[in-house]
Formats: C-alpha cells, structure tokens, sequence
C-alpha cells in the first residue's frame, strides 16, 4: 500500500501569482492563469517531484475581501480546507507591490495555525529587484525566498527549503556533494603552481584535469575523504608595464573571471619580496568577487634571520598594506617543502561553510536588540552621516549567501548608514555568528516619512 504523501497548499490574496508557481512546480499548465481576480475558485491538486523526492501541491483560490470585512469566512472556506489538510504552507505575495493590508490579515491567519509557512515573494524578475522582497520579513516569519513564478528564478531553493521541512524521504540516490570551487591567485613567480601540485600531491585521493565551466583554461578536480575540490587555474597577474599592457590585461581579465566563479580564494603572497600594492590590488579583485579568502604567505622557509616575531611582524605590515582584509586568516607555508600546507585545505573549507551559512531571523532579531539597539557599554558608534544625524536602524535580516548579504532597515533623518556604523555592525556579525574568512554585504533600506 502507497504512504500517503505529504500535503502543501499555495495560498494568498488574489493576482499575486499563486497558479502561475502552482503551474510551475508541477511542470505542467493545470491552473489557469490570468489577470482577472477569482479566476481559480476551487482547489486544485497536482503531484510534484524534487530531488528525487515527492509531494502532493494544492493550489487554492485567491481571497478576495467584501465591503465589510477584509477575510470573509465564506471566500476562505475552500482555502481553508486545504490548509487544514496541508501539513506546510507557501504563501504566495506580491513583491511588486509590496504589502497590502490584506497581507496583513493573512499574515495573522497563517501564524494562527501552527504550521510551517514559506513566504514566496513573487514577480522578481532580476537580482536586482531582490531586496524587494525583504519588507515582508517584519511578519516575522523565518524566511522570505525572492521568486519570479514566471520565469523560474529561486524556485529552486523553495523547494530545498519544502523538501527539508517536510523530511520527505528521495527515492533515487542523492546528488553528490557540491563542489568547492578553490582559486589561487598571486603575482608571477609567487609559487601558485608549486602549491597547486603540493596539495595535489598529498592529499589526492582522484585527480583529473576537466575543461572550465566559463573559459578554456584546464581546472583540476581534487578528491579528499573530506570534500571535493575543483582546483581553478589562475594566470599570474602582472605589473603595468609600457611594452607589456595587453599581456598584463589579459592577465587580470582572465585572473577575475576565474574568481567568479571561485567560493574561496587562496592569495599568495612571497614571504621574501614582502608585500606589494600588486597584492593588494589582487586580493581586491577576490573581494569584489565575494570570494572567502584565505592569504597564504609562501616561501616562508627561504626568510633568513627568522626570530621569534618574525611572523607577527611580517602580518603586522601586511595588515597595514591590506586594511581591508583584516578578515581574512594568514597562514606562512613552502610550498616547495610543505611546511603548514596541510593547514590550508581545513581552512578552506572552514571558510566555504561560512559562506554558505544563514543565520536565522530569530537569532538576527536576538543579535539585534542585544549588540545594536542596546550596545555593550554604549559604544555603538552613531548610525547615520553628521553628527545630528536622525537615522535609526530598525531592524536588519539576511537575504543572500556566497557571501552573506544583510538588509539594514532605517527610518528617520538622511538615507545613508555612516562607514563606521557599518564596520561596527560587520564586526559584531562576524564575531557572533563566526563568519571566518569571509566577506560580508550590507545594503540599506531607508523608510522616510512622507
């Protein structure tokens, strides 16, 4: 006899799009789809199928308020139903236009159940309409997912999010663990491929040489009992130079392209030349890219006179070089002997799953009220820009990884959080949810009264 599958209903106001993700979930056209409210009346079921794991969908209709009351139980009644007998539910908003006092009713109702709701907000046609989304979180529901129903943007990573909080078991074997996509980068001659054949040579468990992804140059696939890496080639990125200006672009168009699509940056630097504004330059590109970075001082073996400080005094002057980098861990190698190499792979790793991580909203509003709105010993520096200014913070959410992005909500005053502000609120980030080696975005999200 079949188990019964796991139930989960799409519900919202009308004209936000719920047919339209109903559609898409299923893969098929079953619900029709248009502009005119209270086109989908009755519920509508379908089957659908995930990562080799299975669930039955409800689409329900749109609820549409009378003159005298904003929820009429008997337009709810068929929604009602299905949420009833849905063990999860999606709850399909508007993003485009924001929300509506509907919303708000609605929010009350689905909290009033108990069960698990994922909020979808609908009609993200691009990255760059993702922070409209993020209003909806003050319905302090755990997550919000940006979705464009129409053209299959994050659905996705709806349906990893259902899959999860349904605990539906796959029936086919699972996808293998992602890959961690390691670039290593430096000036010519700093000792990239010596590591690169270090770490190749100790740790291979397979090795084997796969065409890239985005351009023609040949990456490495690196298995270890731990993870699995794909090792990208990078060219050494050279100086400006009169007689060698094409070779040096090439060199950083093609270097940049390979931290693209990089998850964590390895950054050598040669422990006998010192640090150069090269490096620096390098090590920005790694950052704009929003690789996690790791700086790996080589040839640390060749350092003659080394005392007891050397170490610290050789950071000291590279923090000084690359202030903007005081994130990032250092570690001083040989790549030709192999002295701490075997150090880099856990940090690498370390950093990937800082990357990748989500701080619940909950624990982002406990954070908040304890670190920014009450600082230890007031010591929070002023929000906004001027000494008078009148900006407050609000409260603040994360909408993204691979790097971890925040929105910051102010109201009051002048738009514009005070660079201070903003490294005060990355550093106590970083420190309470241990972001190692890894950069992190702020976008701010002013309201002004009208």
């Amino acid at each position: 006899m079949e188990t019964k599958r796991a139930m989960v209903a799409v519900v919202g106001r009308p004209n936000v799009g719920k047919s339209t993700l109903f559609n898409r979930l299923i893969g098929q056209r079953r619900a029709i789809v248009g502009d005119e409210p209270g086109i989908t009346r009755d519920r509508i079921y379908g089957e659908v199928e995930w990562a080799g794991a299975k669930f039955s969908l409800i689409d329900t209709g749109g609820i549409v308020p009378d003159d005298d009351a904003v929820i009429p139980a008997n337009i709810f009644k068929q929604a009602g139903r299905a949420i009833e007998e849905s063990q999860l539910l999606i709850w399909v908003v508007d993003a485009r236009r924001g929300i509506t006092q509907l919303d708000e009713e609605l929010a009350a109702l689905l909290r009033g159940t108990g069960k698990p709701v994922l909020v979808a907000a609908n009609k993200i046609d691009s990255s760059s309409l993702e922070s409209e989304s993020t209003e909806f979180y003050q319905f302090g529901f755990e997550e919000v997912y940006p979705v464009s129903a129409e053209q299959g943007i994050g659905i996705g990573e709806l349906l990893d999010e259902v899959i999860k909080l349904l605990q539906v078991e796959t029936t086919e074997e699972t996808e293998p663990e992602r890959e961690l996509r390691l670039a290593i980068v430096g000036r010519p001659n700093v000792g990239k491929s010596s590591l690169l054949n270090r770490l190749l040579g100790e740790d291979r468990v397979i090795v084997s040489p796969v065409a890239g992804t985005t351009r023609d140059a040949i990456d490495t696939l690196l298995e270890t009992e731990a993870r699995r890496f794909r090792l990208i080639d990078t060219a050494g990125i050279r100086r400006k130079g009169k007689t060698d200006e094409m070779a040096e672009k090439l060199s950083v168009i093609m270097a940049r392209k390979s931290l693209e699509r990089a998850d964590v940056a390895i950054v050598i630097v040669d422990a006998v030349e010192g640090v150069t504004a090269l490096d620096a330059n390098i090590a920005g590109y790694a950052v704009d890219a929003g690789c996690s970075i790791i700086i790996a001082v080589n040839k640390w073996d060749a350092v003659a006179d080394k005392e007891t400080n050397t170490a610290i005094e050789f950071e000291r002057g590279l923090r000084d070089r690359m202030k903007f980098l005081e994130w990032a861990p250092v570690v001083t190698i040989s790549a030709l002997t192999g002295q701490r190499v075997e150090r880099i792979l856990p940090l690498v790793v370390r950093a990937d799953e800082a990357r990748n991580r989500r701080v619940a909203t909950s624990q982002l509003n406990e954070f908040f009220e304890r670190a920014i709105a009450q600082p230890r010993g007031g010591t929070a520096p002023s929000p906004g820009r001027g000494g008078f200014s009148r900006l407050k913070v609000q409260y603040l959410t994360q909408v993204g990884i691979r790097p971890p992005t925040f929105v910051v909500f102010t109201s009051g005053g002048k738009a514009g959080l005070h660079f201070s502000y903003e490294r005060y609120l990355l550093n106590r980030l970083r420190e309470e949810f241990d972001f190692f080696a890894t950069p992190l975005r702020i976008v701010e999200k002013h309201k002004s009264k009208k």
